[in-house]
Protein backbone atom coordinates (compact mmCIF):
# COMPACT_ATOMS: atom_id res chain seq x y z
CA UNK A 1 0.00 0.00 0.00
CA UNK A 2 1.35 3.43 -0.80
CA UNK A 3 3.28 5.11 2.44
CA UNK A 4 1.50 7.68 4.33
CA UNK A 5 3.47 11.27 4.65
CA UNK A 6 4.82 12.07 8.25
CA UNK A 7 3.61 14.95 9.84
CA UNK A 8 6.45 17.02 9.23
CA UNK A 9 4.87 17.02 5.65
CA UNK A 10 1.69 17.21 6.37
CA UNK A 11 -0.45 21.25 6.55
CA UNK A 12 -1.20 22.74 9.05
CA UNK A 13 -4.64 22.34 10.87
CA UNK A 14 -6.57 25.30 9.75
CA UNK A 15 -4.76 25.96 6.64
CA UNK A 16 -2.41 28.63 7.62
CA UNK A 17 1.12 28.18 6.88
CA UNK A 18 4.21 27.65 9.47
CA UNK A 19 6.23 30.98 10.02
CA UNK A 20 9.78 31.21 10.87
CA UNK A 21 11.27 32.65 13.84
CA UNK A 22 10.94 36.28 13.37
CA UNK A 23 7.70 36.19 12.35
CA UNK A 24 8.21 36.27 8.87
CA UNK A 25 5.87 33.51 6.57
CA UNK A 26 7.77 30.77 5.77
CA UNK A 27 8.32 29.72 1.76
CA UNK A 28 5.60 27.95 0.61
CA UNK A 29 6.92 24.00 -0.32
CA UNK A 30 4.08 23.90 -2.89
CA UNK A 31 5.43 26.36 -4.62
CA UNK A 32 9.21 25.68 -4.52
CA UNK A 33 8.26 22.15 -5.98
CA UNK A 34 6.43 23.34 -8.48
CA UNK A 35 2.68 22.26 -7.90
CA UNK A 36 1.58 25.74 -8.67
CA UNK A 37 2.56 24.80 -12.25
CA UNK A 38 1.48 21.48 -11.99
CA UNK A 39 4.82 19.74 -12.72
CA UNK A 40 6.76 17.62 -10.20
CA UNK A 41 10.32 18.08 -10.39
CA UNK A 42 12.99 15.10 -10.33
CA UNK A 43 14.09 14.04 -6.87
CA UNK A 44 10.74 15.00 -5.09
CA UNK A 45 9.40 13.06 -2.30
CA UNK A 46 5.86 12.36 -4.16
CA UNK A 47 8.01 11.62 -7.20
CA UNK A 48 9.95 8.87 -5.56
CA UNK A 49 6.66 7.61 -4.40
CA UNK A 50 5.13 6.80 -7.98
CA UNK A 51 8.55 5.41 -9.34
CA UNK A 52 8.84 2.73 -6.45
CA UNK A 53 5.12 1.59 -6.94
CA UNK A 54 5.50 1.48 -10.28
CA UNK A 55 8.95 -0.69 -10.26
CA UNK A 56 6.90 -2.74 -7.74
CA UNK A 57 4.51 -3.55 -10.13
CA UNK A 58 6.65 -4.48 -12.61
CA UNK A 59 8.96 -6.34 -10.31
CA UNK A 60 5.78 -8.53 -9.62
CA UNK A 61 5.03 -9.10 -12.48
CA UNK A 62 8.50 -10.27 -13.93
CA UNK A 63 8.69 -12.45 -11.08
CA UNK A 64 5.13 -14.06 -11.75
CA UNK A 65 5.43 -14.70 -15.09
CA UNK A 66 8.99 -16.53 -14.45
CA UNK A 67 8.13 -18.25 -11.46
CA UNK A 68 5.23 -20.57 -13.89
CA UNK A 69 2.30 -19.56 -11.38
CA UNK A 70 4.36 -19.28 -8.28
CA UNK A 71 1.92 -16.33 -7.12
CA UNK A 72 -0.90 -17.19 -5.49
CA UNK A 73 -3.55 -18.24 -7.63
CA UNK A 74 -7.49 -16.53 -7.20
CA UNK A 75 -9.07 -18.35 -4.00
CA UNK A 76 -6.01 -18.18 -2.17
CA UNK A 77 -4.29 -21.64 -3.46
CA UNK A 78 -1.07 -21.47 -5.13
CA UNK A 79 -1.21 -22.36 -8.63
CA UNK A 80 0.45 -25.59 -9.92
CA UNK A 81 4.43 -25.23 -10.52
CA UNK A 82 5.49 -25.95 -13.97
CA UNK A 83 7.93 -29.63 -14.18
CA UNK A 84 9.21 -28.09 -17.42
CA UNK A 85 11.49 -25.50 -18.18
CA UNK A 86 12.07 -24.45 -21.76
CA UNK A 87 14.89 -22.26 -22.11
CA UNK A 88 14.14 -18.84 -23.81
CA UNK A 89 16.22 -17.19 -26.67
CA UNK A 90 16.29 -14.70 -29.98
CA UNK A 91 13.65 -15.83 -32.54
CA UNK A 92 16.88 -16.99 -34.41
CA UNK A 93 17.89 -19.42 -31.78
CA UNK A 94 16.31 -22.41 -31.98
CA UNK A 95 15.56 -23.44 -28.49
CA UNK A 96 15.56 -27.50 -27.05
CA UNK A 97 13.06 -29.32 -25.89
CA UNK A 98 11.08 -29.36 -22.62
CA UNK A 99 13.78 -30.22 -19.73
CA UNK A 100 12.11 -32.44 -17.13
CA UNK A 101 13.39 -31.18 -13.41
CA UNK A 102 11.84 -35.21 -11.91
CA UNK A 103 15.19 -36.55 -11.08
CA UNK A 104 16.24 -39.70 -12.62
CA UNK A 105 18.03 -42.48 -10.57
CA UNK A 106 21.40 -42.00 -10.80
CA UNK A 107 23.47 -44.91 -12.10
CA UNK A 108 25.61 -46.47 -9.40
CA UNK A 109 29.23 -44.76 -9.56
CA UNK A 110 31.91 -47.17 -10.17
CA UNK A 111 33.70 -46.16 -6.69
CA UNK A 112 31.08 -46.75 -4.40
CA UNK A 113 30.95 -50.63 -5.57
CA UNK A 114 32.19 -52.56 -2.61
CA UNK A 115 35.33 -55.17 -3.29
CA UNK A 116 34.30 -58.56 -2.30
CA UNK A 117 37.06 -61.25 -0.68
CA UNK A 118 35.66 -64.28 -0.53
CA UNK A 119 37.44 -66.47 2.30
CA UNK A 120 37.94 -69.74 0.93
CA UNK A 121 35.60 -72.50 2.06
CA UNK A 122 34.74 -70.52 5.02
CA UNK A 123 31.63 -71.24 6.30
CA UNK A 124 30.90 -74.62 4.21
CA UNK A 125 34.21 -76.99 4.80
CA UNK A 126 37.45 -77.74 6.18
CA UNK A 127 39.61 -77.64 2.48
CA UNK A 128 42.46 -79.29 2.35
CA UNK A 129 43.75 -80.83 5.51
CA UNK A 130 47.38 -81.83 6.22
CA UNK A 131 48.29 -84.09 9.01
CA UNK A 132 45.08 -84.11 10.82
CA UNK A 133 45.33 -80.90 12.38
CA UNK A 134 46.55 -78.06 9.57
CA UNK A 135 42.98 -77.09 7.78
CA UNK A 136 42.91 -74.92 4.20
CA UNK A 137 39.78 -72.82 5.65
CA UNK A 138 41.89 -71.71 9.00
CA UNK A 139 44.33 -70.20 6.35
CA UNK A 140 42.17 -68.93 3.85
CA UNK A 141 40.25 -66.95 6.48
CA UNK A 142 43.14 -65.54 8.55
CA UNK A 143 44.34 -63.74 5.36
CA UNK A 144 41.09 -62.82 3.89
CA UNK A 145 40.63 -60.56 7.13
CA UNK A 146 43.56 -58.98 6.96
CA UNK A 147 42.94 -57.89 3.71
CA UNK A 148 39.76 -56.58 4.00
CA UNK A 149 41.03 -54.85 7.38
CA UNK A 150 44.10 -53.17 5.54
CA UNK A 151 41.48 -52.27 2.58
CA UNK A 152 39.21 -50.78 4.98
CA UNK A 153 41.76 -48.97 6.73
CA UNK A 154 42.34 -47.39 3.35
CA UNK A 155 38.99 -46.39 2.83
CA UNK A 156 37.66 -48.96 0.60
CA UNK A 157 34.28 -50.17 1.18
CA UNK A 158 35.28 -54.33 1.36
CA UNK A 159 33.01 -57.34 2.15
CA UNK A 160 33.88 -60.40 3.87
CA UNK A 161 32.45 -63.02 2.05
CA UNK A 162 31.97 -67.17 3.07
CA UNK A 163 32.50 -69.75 0.56
CA UNK A 164 28.52 -70.03 -0.50
CA UNK A 165 27.67 -66.65 0.91
CA UNK A 166 24.26 -65.62 -0.53
CA UNK A 167 24.84 -62.50 -1.09
CA UNK A 168 27.34 -63.37 -3.55
CA UNK A 169 23.93 -63.79 -5.90
CA UNK A 170 24.09 -60.89 -8.63
CA UNK A 171 27.09 -59.56 -6.41
CA UNK A 172 28.11 -56.34 -7.87
CA UNK A 173 31.86 -55.04 -6.65
CA UNK A 174 34.85 -53.47 -7.71
CA UNK A 175 36.87 -56.81 -7.83
CA UNK A 176 35.84 -59.99 -6.04
CA UNK A 177 39.24 -62.25 -5.08
CA UNK A 178 38.38 -65.57 -3.36
CA UNK A 179 41.36 -66.54 -1.88
CA UNK A 180 42.66 -70.58 -1.28
CA UNK A 181 45.94 -72.45 -0.51
CA UNK A 182 46.98 -75.43 -2.08
CA UNK A 183 46.86 -79.08 -0.88
CA UNK A 184 49.90 -80.82 0.54
CA UNK A 185 49.78 -83.80 -1.60
CA UNK A 186 52.68 -82.67 -3.26
CA UNK A 187 56.13 -82.47 -0.86
CA UNK A 188 58.14 -80.91 -4.40
CA UNK A 189 55.25 -78.35 -5.25
CA UNK A 190 56.03 -74.78 -4.56
CA UNK A 191 54.62 -71.36 -5.62
CA UNK A 192 50.53 -69.71 -6.21
CA UNK A 193 48.58 -69.48 -8.59
CA UNK A 194 45.95 -66.65 -10.21
CA UNK A 195 43.27 -67.87 -12.87
CA UNK A 196 40.19 -66.12 -13.76
CA UNK A 197 36.74 -67.58 -15.37
CA UNK A 198 37.33 -69.55 -18.39
CA UNK A 199 34.35 -68.27 -20.20
CA UNK A 200 34.40 -64.23 -18.78
CA UNK A 201 31.95 -62.12 -19.81
CA UNK A 202 34.79 -59.06 -19.26
CA UNK A 203 38.39 -61.23 -20.51
CA UNK A 204 39.75 -57.94 -21.16
CA UNK A 205 39.25 -56.57 -17.43
CA UNK A 206 39.58 -59.75 -15.84
CA UNK A 207 42.96 -60.57 -17.23
CA UNK A 208 43.97 -56.81 -16.22
CA UNK A 209 42.84 -58.10 -12.52
CA UNK A 210 45.10 -61.91 -12.54
CA UNK A 211 47.71 -59.96 -14.62
CA UNK A 212 48.03 -57.24 -11.38
CA UNK A 213 47.66 -59.71 -8.26
CA UNK A 214 50.57 -62.28 -10.14
CA UNK A 215 53.03 -59.37 -10.14
CA UNK A 216 52.61 -57.36 -7.39
CA UNK A 217 52.46 -60.93 -5.15
CA UNK A 218 54.93 -62.53 -6.36
CA UNK A 219 57.25 -58.91 -5.58
CA UNK A 220 56.12 -58.68 -2.59
CA UNK A 221 56.28 -62.99 -1.35
CA UNK A 222 59.04 -64.05 -3.23
CA UNK A 223 56.93 -66.99 -4.31
CA UNK A 224 56.92 -68.32 -8.33
CA UNK A 225 54.07 -68.29 -10.35
CA UNK A 226 52.88 -72.67 -10.82
CA UNK A 227 50.92 -72.19 -14.21
CA UNK A 228 51.41 -75.16 -15.16
CA UNK A 229 48.54 -76.43 -11.77
CA UNK A 230 46.39 -74.25 -12.72
CA UNK A 231 42.90 -76.40 -12.41
CA UNK A 232 39.62 -76.36 -13.91
CA UNK A 233 38.67 -76.08 -9.92
CA UNK A 234 39.94 -72.53 -10.62
CA UNK A 235 39.24 -71.59 -14.26
CA UNK A 236 35.34 -73.23 -13.44
CA UNK A 237 34.87 -71.92 -10.02
CA UNK A 238 31.26 -71.80 -8.66
CA UNK A 239 31.62 -68.49 -7.54
CA UNK A 240 32.52 -66.65 -11.24
CA UNK A 241 28.67 -67.95 -12.00
CA UNK A 242 26.79 -66.45 -9.20
CA UNK A 243 28.05 -62.95 -9.15
CA UNK A 244 26.91 -60.43 -11.52
CA UNK A 245 28.85 -61.04 -15.32
CA UNK A 246 30.20 -57.25 -14.89
CA UNK A 247 31.95 -58.33 -11.66
CA UNK A 248 35.91 -58.55 -12.35
CA UNK A 249 36.60 -61.93 -10.34
CA UNK A 250 40.17 -64.09 -9.82
CA UNK A 251 40.66 -66.96 -7.20
CA UNK A 252 44.28 -67.19 -6.24
CA UNK A 253 46.00 -70.26 -4.50
CA UNK A 254 48.44 -68.58 -1.84
CA UNK A 255 50.83 -71.13 -1.76
CA UNK A 256 51.19 -74.72 -0.99
CA UNK A 257 50.43 -75.97 2.67
CA UNK A 258 53.78 -78.42 2.63
CA UNK A 259 56.29 -76.69 1.04
CA UNK A 260 55.35 -73.44 1.64
CA UNK A 261 54.04 -73.54 5.46
CA UNK A 262 55.98 -71.44 7.03
CA UNK A 263 54.89 -68.82 4.73
CA UNK A 264 51.60 -69.34 5.07
CA UNK A 265 51.44 -69.79 9.13
CA UNK A 266 54.25 -67.11 10.43
CA UNK A 267 54.02 -64.53 7.30
CA UNK A 268 50.49 -63.75 6.78
CA UNK A 269 50.63 -60.32 7.02
CA UNK A 270 52.89 -60.21 4.28
CA UNK A 271 50.17 -62.76 2.09
CA UNK A 272 48.04 -60.20 2.85
CA UNK A 273 49.81 -57.43 1.55
CA UNK A 274 50.81 -58.85 -1.75
CA UNK A 275 46.70 -59.45 -2.25
CA UNK A 276 46.24 -55.83 -1.19
CA UNK A 277 48.85 -54.59 -3.67
CA UNK A 278 47.39 -56.72 -6.77
CA UNK A 279 43.91 -55.28 -6.04
CA UNK A 280 44.96 -51.96 -5.58
CA UNK A 281 47.08 -52.45 -8.84
CA UNK A 282 43.57 -53.25 -10.50
CA UNK A 283 41.73 -50.37 -9.39
CA UNK A 284 43.80 -47.77 -9.83
CA UNK A 285 44.42 -48.96 -13.18
CA UNK A 286 48.08 -49.24 -12.75
CA UNK A 287 50.16 -50.86 -15.34
CA UNK A 288 51.19 -54.59 -13.98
Amino acid sequence: MPRQMSDHARPRQGGQAPRRKGGLPAPDRRTEWGYDRGVERTGSVPFRLLAAVVLLTAALSLVHGLGGGSLPAPGGHPAPFSTSVRLAGPASVATGPAVSLSPSPPETPLSSLPIGIVAGHWGNDSGAVCEGWLREVDINLSIAQRVVYTLQAMGYPTDLLEEFDPRLEGYRARALVSIHADSCLYPEASGFKVARVEDSAVPGVDDRLVNCLIERYQARTGLAFHEGSITPDMTRYHTFYEVAPSTPGAIIEVGFMLTDRDLLLHRQDLIAQGIVEGILCFIQEEVP
